[in-house]
């Protein structure tokens, strides 16, 4: 697999990520389906992803702005079962995210189909932090000035076209592979970023965040 299709498969649904994948590979759609291809990933996946460790910076970003009391969620494009797999061995980060602001593909707030690089999922990650941020089809001009004051992370291609589409501030933070493949664009992000450590949050109006700020510096 190319990095080019690694690239696009990152922040897409599971089985639209799947087919994308399998578009490339038709041999091996005569032995597998989708759902078989799909099952057989899971399996596979459910031991390697214990061994994943966090991107650099990570931990102590979500420490840092949970300590600073600043409001937090997730959205990610993974299903809730793999969102699982990939975080159970990792307590010591995603605790911190509140239970109903970890949105994934298939919560009920997100409409099905409308996975990145829709904003839906980031809308519906603010709405969970009590944020009137409208809808994908409906937006004031109070709620677009709400949507500007909210951060994205992402790595993702898709990702950082979702969080731009929702209106909010996106900070970059691809693999180096995935950035050669295209190194001027920046697909609207407002920061782009080799590891977490290098952002910093005093630039963003932000108090300095503990035991973050130290170690960024």
């Amino acid at each position: 697999m190319t990095w080019e299709i690694k690239a696009g498969v990152m922040g897409k649904p599971q089985r639209i990520a799947a087919e994308f994948l399998l578009s490339h590979f038709p041999e091996v759609t005569k032995h597998l389906t989708v759902d078989e291809f799909i099952e057989e990933g899971i399996q596979r996946r459910e031991e390697l992803f214990r061994k994943v460790e966090p991107m650099r910076g990570a931990a102590a970003l979500v420490k840092g702005l949970y300590e600073a009391g600043i409001p937090i969620a997730l959205a990610t494009g993974s299903s809730n079962e793999n969102f699982k797999q990939k975080t159970t061995h990792l307590p010591h980060i995603f605790q911190l995210f509140p239970p109903s602001s970890i949105l994934t593909a298939d919560s009920p707030e997100v409409k099905p189909g409308r996975g990145k690089p829709n904003p839906d999922i980031f809308l519906a990650a603010a709405h969970s932090l009590g944020r009137d941020v409208g809808t994908a089809e409906s937006c004031t001009d109070a709620q677009k000035a709400e949507r500007a004051k909210g951060m994205v992370f992402e790595d993702a291609v898709l990702g950082v076209k979702a969080g731009v589409a929702a209106g909010m501030n996106v900070i970059w933070v691809p693999d180096s592979e995935i950035l050669a493949l295209n190194p001027t664009e920046r697909y609207g992000s407002k920061q782009l970023l080799t590891h977490l450590e290098e952002w910093n949050p005093q630039e963003w109006g932000l108090p300095a965040l503990p035991g973050f700020n130290d170690q960024a510096q």
